[in-house]
C-alpha cells in the first residue's frame, strides 16, 4: 500500500507491505511546482527502491493543501489501476467526529485520531510537532471531541527571526540554562522552555475536560522528541503515527 500525507511543509510518502511501513520519503510542498516535479519525485522514490507502480496496491491520501490535492490525486490514480482513497473526517468506521464542523477537520488529525485510537482503544490525546503544534482529544468510545492549535517550533522562530531585524536564526536546541546570556540561547530557552510549559498545560486541561478514567497520550511529527521535560507525558511517541493511520485506514476500506 503507497500512503501519502500532504502537509503544509512537506509530502510524506510511506509504503507499507505485510502491515510494516518499509520505505519512506518527502519532497518539499512546494505549491508553485508543477505536476512533473512531484512525479518525477515519486518516480526516483519508486526506482530507487526497486519498486514498479504495478506492486503498489491501494493508495492512501490526505491533504491539508487544498491546492496540492488535485495534482497528487492525479499522479495517484494515473500510476496503476488500484484504488485511490482520499481521506475525509469521518471516513474510518470506527473514529466519529464530534466538533461543531466536522469538515473542518484537518485530515492529518483525524488520521493520527484513527491511528492512536486503533493502538490503544481507549480514549486519548495526540499531540502533533509540525508546522503547526496541534492537540486532538479522541473519547473512549472513537469520538474525536475537538482540537487545539498554536504555531509550531519551528513556525515560532522563524516568524520571530523574520519579524525582527536584529535577531538571528537559531537552531532549535535547549540551552543549558533558562537565563540567556546571549541572543541565541535567549531565544532559544523563550521558545523551547515556554513550549514546554504550553504543552504540559494543554494536556493537563484537555485531560481534566475529557474526565475518562484511562487516557493514552500520543506524540508525533518530526520535532517530538526535542523537548526533552515533555517526554514523561507521552505514552508513546512515534513520528510515523499518521502514515500508520492512513494504512489503518486504507485496509479497512479496501476490505470492505
Amino acid at each position: 500500500m503507497l500512503t501519502v500525507d500532504i502537509g503544509n511543509t512537506d509530502i510524506v510518502f510511506g509504503v507499507f507491505e505485510n502491515d510494516n511501513l518499509t520505505q519512506t520519503f518527502r519532497v518539499p510542498s512546494k505549491k508553485q511546482e508543477d505536476k512533473i516535479f512531484f512525479q518525477t519525485a515519486l518516480a526516483n522514490f519508486l526506482l530507487e527502491n526497486n519498486l514498479t507502480a504495478d506492486s503498489l496496491g491501494v493508495k492512501v491520501l490526505s491533504s491539508v493543501v487544498p491546492e496540492l490535492s488535485p495534482v497528487l490525486l492525479n499522479i495517484l490514480t494515473q500510476l496503476n489501476k488500484s484504488e485511490v482513497i482520499e481521506v475525509k473526517p469521518g471516513i474510518h468506521p470506527l473514529v466519529k467526529v464530534k466538533i461543531e464542523n466536522p469538515d473542518q477537520l484537518g485530515t492529518d488529525l483525524y488520521t493520527n485520531a484513527v491511528s492512536a485510537y486503533h493502538h490503544c482503544h481507549c480514549a486519548c490525546i495526540i499531540v502533533d510537532f509540525g508546522t503547526a503544534l496541534t492537540f486532538t482529544a479522541v473519547s473512549s468510545i472513537g469520538e474525536v471531541l475537538g482540537v487545539a492549535i498554536t504555531p509550531g517550533l519551528k513556525t515560532a522562530i522563524n516568524s520571530l527571526f523574520s519579524k525582527t531585524a536584529q535577531l538571528p536564526e537559531v537552531p532549535l536546541e535547549l540551552p543549558l540554562n533558562a537565563i540567556g546570556r546571549n541572543t541565541v540561547s535567549s531565544i532559544q530557552s523563550g521558545i523551547l522552555n515556554g513550549y514546554e510549559g504550553l504543552v504540559s498545560n494543554i494536556i493537563e486541561k484537555f485531560k481534566k475536560e475529557m474526565n475518562e478514567s484511562e487516557i493514552e497520550v500520543f506524540a508525533t511529527g518530526g520535532l517530538s522528541s526535542i523537548l526533552p521535560g515533555n517526554k514523561a507525558l507521552f505514552d508513546e511517541i512515534d513520528i510515523d503515527l499518521t502514515l500508520k493511520g492512513l494504512y489503518i485506514i486504507g485496509k479497512s476500506l479496501s476490505a470492505q
